[in-house]
């Protein structure tokens, strides 16, 4: 269930009242007898080459609406109809995701399950790799088409900061731009889009310094620490991004995880950073 407080765009505050998991392998196998639909984000390529065993595929290609300069935006209601009857959607199962870098394409996948309405699902902490480390089975071969029946889906645009979103925080001191891209990208010495640097106020944390790479990239044991110190975990509201919302579906899986009030700017730097008239901060 998905809660708001009702007021101006600025002023809105997204939370959910439903609590969601991280699972190691050993509870994923704990649950073979459960109705569940377990979704492997990654290319078909790797797809065909491992994956879990009764795992369905969504490519990256799926999640996003790949026309720039903002590619990396919500792609539209049918293509999103398509996607979920290709892989079969139920309203009613549980939905557990993973992928095979440590939570941003599965994060990204897991908002877009926020935004159709489907607050019962999990992520696999360490995914393909923390799977492989346990030394349980993984199979070959493309991924078969599970769906037949058209789903028809709903859109909730609570999950979604716009730009004008992200512009209204510039005022507001309660809310926090949390940007997941690297320290160069945040203070211009790299970009993706014509201009650089980052937006006024945002705080930074690289989206790499939340995966543990001694742990099969697993997520951090430390989370509660690092949001801390990051200022985010007291936000009355926070807005993440990245570049084209990749990475920062990292970070909007953590917020989710963690209890805070999170949505994902998904025009991300590729709209702000291209567009002529948004203020722009450098720091060193």
């Amino acid at each position: 269930m998905i809660s708001q407080h009702q007021g101006t765009p600025a002023e809105i505050i997204v939370y959910y009242q439903n609590p969601v998991a991280l699972l190691e392998p050993s509870d994923l196998v704990a649950m073979s007898k459960e109705k569940v639909i377990l979704v492997q984000v990654t290319s078909a390529e790797l797809f065909s080459q491992a994956h879990i065993p009764g795992a369905v595929l969504v490519t990256p290609q799926e999640l996003v609406c790949g026309i720039p300069p903002a590619s990396g935006k919500l792609p539209a209601l049918a293509d999103l109809e398509v996607l979920f009857t290709r892989i079969g959607y139920q309203p009613d199962c549980k939905i557990i995701a993973f992928d095979d870098e440590g939570g941003g394409w599965a994060g990204r996948f897991l908002w877009t399950l926020d935004i159709i309405g489907h607050y019962n699902w999990a992520y696999l902490d360490g995914g393909l790799h923390a799977w492989h480390e346990a030394g349980l089975e993984l199979a070959k071969g493309a991924c078969s088409a599970n769906g037949l029946t058209p789903i028809s889906l709903d859109i909730n645009t609570a999950p979604i900061a716009e730009i004008s979103d992200v512009m209204a925080t510039l005022e507001d001191s309660k809310q926090v731009v949390w940007d997941v891209r690297s320290r160069e990208e945040y203070v211009g010495m790299r970009s993706g889009s014509q201009r650089a640097g980052h937006i006024p106020g945002a705080v930074n944390l690289d989206w790499e310094l939340l995966k543990d790479p001694q742990r099969q990239t697993r997520l951090r044991t430390d989370m509660t620490e690092v949001l801390d110190e990051l200022g985010v975990s007291n936000a009355e509201q926070i807005i993440t991004h990245c570049q084209t919302h990749h990475r920062s579906g990292l970070s909007y899986l953590v917020g989710r995880l963690y209890g805070l009030r999170i949505r994902a700017y998904h025009g991300s730097w590729a709209e702000w950073g291209n567009h002529p008239d948004t203020p722009i901060e450098l720091k060193k």
